[in-house]
């Protein structure tokens, strides 16, 4: 099963139809975009994305009485419009979260990320996603995977600087240290950023 590229106004998804999640979403930001998006409200109304055959897609169903958050890969709060907020409620876009590390935990990170954006020049560039162990629980009737590790991946063009933060999906998980992009492809085994060299970073 091949995975589905889903492009979005403001962000793009890489999906897995085995997982039922994201295998990653990606993001271009700046300055400009985090400030729209502070007066943008926020909608909560999620969805099942119709672009994505039923036996590959997350329903709503399969959340409910979980457990889990539905955890957005794309924040909400990056979002530039209302297009884009409605957008980011696809459940093409979410991943089993704990609740705790979810309200708490990855909020943390993913405000840091967008305090970090408002003092860059230009460009940024944000990855995020999940990482499954070997034999990964499921929920639902349509066993959506429960991702073991989140990570969002930052990187500056304008600095050629970029990191990682690496969290495990419990709720006692705690913000560490961020983690180097060589680090991050060792752990994913995905080379987000194929045309730099290491040192570059």
């Amino acid at each position: 099963m091949r995975p589905r590229a889903l492009c979005f106004s403001a962000f793009a998804v890489m999906h897995s139809g085995k997982s039922h999640t994201p295998i990653y979403v990606a993001e271009k930001l700046n300055r400009q975009i985090i400030l729209r998006a502070r007066d943008n409200e926020r909608s909560n109304q999620f969805y099942a994305d119709a672009r994505l055959p039923s036996a590959e897609r997350a329903e709503l169903d399969d959340y409910k009485g979980s457990g889990y958050d539905r955890g957005h890969m794309a924040p909400a709060a990056d979002m530039v419009d209302s297009t884009a907020m409605a957008q980011s409620f696809s459940l093409a876009n979410m991943v089993p979260q704990a609740p705790v590390n979810n309200r708490k935990t990855w909020a943390s990170i993913e405000k840091a990320t967008r305090q970090y954006i408002l003092r860059a020049q230009g460009d940024v560039y944000v990855i995020t996603g999940p990482v499954y162990g070997p034999h990964p629980a499921t929920i639902g009737n349509n066993k959506v995977w429960v991702p073991k590790y989140l990570y969002k991946l930052i990187y500056d063009p304008n600095t050629g600087r970029a990191w990682a933060h690496w969290v495990e999906n419990t709720d006692d998980a705690q913000a560490g240290k961020p983690i180097s992009y060589q680090e991050l492809v060792q752990k994913t085994g995905i080379q987000f950023l194929p045309g730099l060299r290491q040192n570059d970073i």
